[in-house]
């Protein structure tokens, strides 16, 4: 474990405990008198040896989550999302779109089924920034359609966002499917050609 002291440091480094294990080499050495009178130069000539040799510090590597705890996280997130979803008012035509994506993604984030970071990168945006914005923008544009009338209904914008995401996800699904499926044909196969030899 790394400490903050820089002369503990030092003496759990690899370096040095080379170097030591090189250092204990020249005391045998001396003791066996093969090192002669100049023993104390060849032990700190073997420690110096030994320092040089070993192979460099290097930092832990940083731990990022795994595919199960980013999933965890965006399944949470897309719990928070729904909350924010219940407190909105919206149109009928975009609240039916909406519970379509929404039993998709739902759907999606069950465990077991998306374990690819592209996959699970799609779902992420479409959770964490792509619904929020589409709904978000709508609250704030539909406000501004009331004070100032006569642009296109922002109804139609959220749905066309909504429909987008819809298929989005719902390629998502296919591809998962289909993954599906060829993994089953693969395992019809192995098993019987395995029960032909």
């Amino acid at each position: 474990m790394a400490t903050s002291n820089p002369v503990l440091r030092f003496l759990e480094s690899r370096k040095n405990l080379t170097g030591c294990a090189c250092g204990i080499v020249g005391l045998a050495l001396a003791f066996t008198g093969a090192a002669g009178s100049l023993w104390p130069l060849v032990v700190a000539g073997l420690y110096a040896a030994g320092a040089l040799i070993a192979p460099p510090e290097r930092p832990p590597a940083p731990a990022f989550p795994d595919a199960a705890e980013r999933l965890d996280a965006l399944r949470a997130d897309f719990a928070r999302l729904r909350e924010y979803l219940g407190e909105v008012e919206l149109p009928a035509a975009a609240a039916g779109r909406l519970a379509e994506l929404d039993e998709l993604v739902e759907a999606l984030l069950a465990p077991g089924w998306v374990s690819d970071p592209e996959q699970l990168h799609v779902l992420a945006r479409a959770v964490r920034q792509d619904v929020l914005e589409a709904v978000d923008t709508f609250v704030r544009t539909r406000w501004w359609d009331r004070v100032v009338p006569g642009s296109e209904p922002p109804e139609r914008h959220l749905e066309r966002q909504l429909t987008a995401l819809h298929e989005e996800a719902a390629a998502l699904a296919a591809a998962l499917q289909d993954a599906e499926a060829i993994r089953q044909q693969t395992h019809t196969r192995y098993l019987e050609e395995r029960g032909r030899s």
